[in-house]
């Protein structure tokens, strides 16, 4: 069952942006860094302690996103906030439920002070849910929305990631779009975002388009998105398959791969997300059609944010960044940040990921991208 939002208002980079910053300020006040001097400053920095312990788990090395921006994000702005004195105690799960539970496990027997987790599995993360309940500990999910009593959540807008990827098909088959046969690679079922982002991409396609076959991707893995993506070439047939589907970036490579070995000269539309970079060239060698651009610093940045206001204390701050609901199947109003999120084509490379610092252009146009850069003018 997805997440149902109570609140749909889509709040812009902008706002978001300002919320973190004016956090920003009030954290640094009350370290003192902006000239909080007297008994005043000295009883703020006794009830915000800064040498804070927050554990985050992420769910696998998969995902090239997890390991090169969240986790080094995350632990900038901890620091940042804490004046350095805070920590990160970071683990991986590798895609292992069990492994995810036993780094949980972990944590809270430290007792650390706060638990950021992008759950595996969300159902299964649950009962760990409960027993940092018990011990006092709160609970944020990140990026992934986790079974039970957790404190809030951090993610982007995951409906309209699959909007926005979903509008992409169809304005790329234009009047075409209506006879066309697609292909859906969806993501792990046990993932919920799976569920929005596919909510998000029917809302888009049903009926405008005919959905000749669709798959899950067990753990999100790239070789299984590949065999489907065989099964779905016999099935249907190289050659009328008018556009894929894939639900992230990783699939979005197998499925090509799948194509291209099956001697497909002329690619359909293929989406994406997650921005990687590898995606991002094959965007601008128009190999995959488009990516979903998503803020991992406004991600990252505001769930480090959001833990250090909630162990400190700071309900306004946290509030304020918290200015949505979502329900999960254990819980409801949960307090929740959605970051927006962009299609990224060859037409908004550089006001996006190149623009926001994710990647220079001399990171995507390697000797092997620099005629395709050239081509659609992101040149050094």
């Amino acid at each position: 069952m997805p997440a149902r939002r109570t609140t749909r208002a889509r709040r812009g980079t902008t706002a978001l942006t300002a919320a973190l910053a004016a956090l920003s300020v009030l954290s640094l006040s009350a370290c003192g860094a902006l000239g909080t001097t007297g008994a005043e400053g000295d009883a703020a920095s006794s009830a915000h302690r800064n040498d804070i312990t927050v554990g985050l788990l992420l769910p696998d090395k998969d995902t090239a996103r997890f390991e090169k921006f969240d986790r080094p994000l995350v632990q900038e702005r901890v620091g940042v906030l804490t004046g350095e004195e805070g920590r990160v105690v970071y683990a991986n799960a590798e895609g292992s439920t069990a492994k995810q539970s036993e780094q949980f496990g972990r944590l809270v027997a430290d007792e650390v002070d706060v638990i950021l987790v992008a759950a595996v599995d969300a159902k299964a993360i649950g009962p760990d849910v409960e027993k940092a309940k018990k011990a006092g500990i709160p609970v944020i999910a990140y990026d992934r929305l986790a079974e039970g009593p957790i404190d809030a959540y951090v993610s982007h807008d995951n409906e309209l990631v699959g909007e926005v990827q979903g509008r992409a098909i169809v304005d790329a088959l234009g009047g075409e779009a209506e006879n066309s046969k697609i292909v859906m690679m969806n993501g792990e079922p046990a993932d919920p975002n799976t569920a929005l982002f596919k909510a998000g991409a029917m809302s888009e396609l049903n009926g405008n388009v005919d959905i000749a076959e669709s798959y899950d991707t067990e753990k999100w893995l790239p070789a299984v998105a590949k065999a489907n993506m065989k099964k779905a070439i016999k099935a249907v047939g190289a050659d009328d398959i008018a556009a894929v589907y894939a639900a992230n970036d990783g699939m979005a490579g197998a499925v090509i791969e799948a194509l291209d070995e099956a001697g497909v000269s002329d690619l359909p539309p293929v989406t994406g997300q997650d921005a990687e970079l590898a995606a991002v060239q094959r965007v601008v060698a128009g190999t995959q059609y488009m990516t979903v651009y998503k803020s991992f610093l406004l991600e990252a940045g505001g769930a480090a944010e959001m833990a250090v206001a909630r162990v400190q204390g700071r309900d306004i701050q946290f509030d304020s960044l918290a200015g949505e609901r979502v329900d999960s199947p254990t819980q409801k109003d949960i307090p929740s940040m959605l970051v927006p999120v962009v299609a990224l084509t060859q037409d908004t490379i550089e006001d996006t990921v190149v623009r926001d610092g994710v990647y220079d252009v001399e990171d995507i146009c390697t000797a092997k991208y620099r005629a395709a850069c050239a081509s659609i003018g992101l040149t050094p």
